[in-house]
């Protein structure tokens, strides 16, 4: 079921109106409806992998429960490692088997060696690398004594399957999120007014920068033999419009969602094309899967401290892992690498933790230093984006050649290249009023909230129109693909 779909509409209402009229009195019965309204919302794309989730529920909430009561410190490290095992493997399965089964043959067909097998036609379950790293947390949590194991089967389902953002995060902490199922939620009037401004936003994010800026990458991408250098470009930078429109707007739909079921997720994006460098681009860009991989691998391998060897080595294995969990594609596992080759001069350099400010606080434009910080920071990202669009490593390759040619100062040129400008400055006004709310947590907050109620009823008006004008481009959620 999509966020923006009619399905989600109409699904969306039923649920609030039972979970606060109906089942508004009493804790569990409301748990129990989000466990139910979120096997229904998973159910909706493929019904057969509910029995996936649900065994991965019971799983970690039984090692979790006999975490709790184990002191032995080999059974606790056999229990901590069956959940690793068992929600990985199924990770490995479903989204790697193909990937390593073909690049073993290749490798043997390289020496000589003709291995015949078959690869298995396998369906990617929607959303199964978030709620993995979603349980997982948990039970690492438990085993390193941070959080207490519940004993509440139906709050730990709650959990996991919370469906705002199950299929494609952010990816909650059992420390934040879980204990939020153990309270008593009222009803605020100010939360679901805010929750609905920012699902509202989340939807012009997605439906009119998004999935129209994928529509002039796709073209560009798809064709890029037939075009010069500096229409390339113009595609890499539309595919860098449309992959954060399309997972900041997702993240926002549902933080919005949660807040009218009165909860609160965690910031996922925090203006990351703002960024001075590499170092805050990734402090800002996916935040949960970033401190996830931070906390989980990056810190245990000894994070930052040790040897400048040891600094390198972690900082490629956090990259490298991050990109591939991304998908079973070279060119993810390219693009990680690339992002450890930006970010380990600021590492060694001991100036990644030197942008932790908002960028030209208190001011309307950043300085000049400042301006050539965020362009060489953003040419970067749109460079090493070019991978992680691209359909495998030639044609990246192939595109990046054509891209350092003489071509690349030529006129840009391609099919529909008058609607692509108009669409450019659309995109110019959303960066335009991110640039403004960039002080705020979510952008929305900041932007004509001080206004007379008219002006900013027709501020959501406006918004509202462009969702139907621009709604005839559908697409899916780029992640629901990893």
């Amino acid at each position: 079921m999509l966020f923006n779909s009619i399905d989600f509409a109409i699904f969306l209402p039923i649920v609030f109106i039972l979970y606060w009229f109906v089942a508004n009195k009493n804790l569990k019965l409301q748990n129990s409806l989000i466990v139910a309204a979120s096997l229904f919302f998973y159910g909706w794309w493929d019904w057969r992998f509910l029995s996936l989730i649900l065994f991965s529920t019971f799983v970690d909430y039984s090692i979790g429960y006999r975490l709790g009561e184990e002191e032995n410190k080999v059974k606790r490290k056999i229990l901590l490692w069956t959940s690793i095992v068992v929600n990985l493997g199924f990770l490995g399965f479903f989204k790697y088997h193909n990937f390593f089964l073909e690049n073993f043959i290749t490798a043997f067909s390289f020496f000589g060696t003709e291995i015949r097998a078959n690869s298995l036609q396998i369906i990617l379950p929607v959303g199964i690398s978030f709620y993995t790293f979603q349980t997982l947390s948990y039970t690492i949590d438990v085993y390193k004594r941070k959080l207490e194991p519940t004993k509440d089967l139906i709050a730990f389902s709650a959990f996991v399957s919370f469906f705002p953002q199950l299929v494609a995060g952010p990816i909650e902490r059992a420390t934040n999120l879980l204990p939020q199922f153990y309270r008593k939620r009222k009803f605020e009037y100010s939360k679901a007014v805010d929750g609905m401004r920012q699902i509202l936003w989340g939807l012009f994010k997605k439906i009119v920068i998004a999935d129209n800026s994928a529509e002039f990458a796709d073209l560009i991408f798809n064709n890029s033999s037939d075009y010069s250098g500096s229409t390339l470009v113009f595609g890499a930078i539309f595919f860098t419009f449309q992959i954060y429109g399309d997972f900041s707007g997702y993240s926002d739909i549902a933080i919005g969602t949660s807040r009218l079921f009165g909860f609160d997720l965690k910031q996922n994006f925090a203006f990351p094309y703002f960024s001075r460098d590499m170092a805050e681009f990734w402090r800002r860009w996916h935040i949960s899967l970033s401190t996830w991989f931070r906390d989980y691998v990056y810190i245990p391998l000894g994070g930052s401290r040790g040897s400048k060897w040891m600094q390198v080595r972690n900082t490629f294995a956090i990259f490298i892992i991050s990109g591939f969990w991304h998908g079973a594609n070279w060119t993810f596992v390219v693009w990680g690498a690339l992002n450890a080759v930006y970010f380990l001069p600021l590492l060694l350099a001991k100036k990644n933790r030197s942008n932790l400010d908002v960028v030209a606080q208190g001011k309307y434009l950043p300085s000049l230093k400042e301006l050539t910080k965020i362009i060489t920071t953003f040419g970067l990202t749109v460079f090493a984006w070019i991978f992680f669009r691209a359909a495998n490593i030639n044609h990246a390759i192939q595109y990046i050649s054509e891209i350092f040619s003489p071509s690349l100062f030529t006129v840009p040129s391609f099919r529909d290249i008058g609607p692509a400008f108009r669409f450019f400055l659309i995109v110019l006004l959303f960066f335009g009023i991110e640039w403004k709310g960039r002080s705020e947590q979510f952008a929305i907050e900041k932007l004509g909230l001080k206004w007379r109620s008219p002006i900013r009823y027709a501020m959501y008006a406006l918004i509202i129109i462009m969702l139907f004008w621009h709604g005839q481009n559908k697409q899916q959620f780029i992640y629901f693909q990893f």
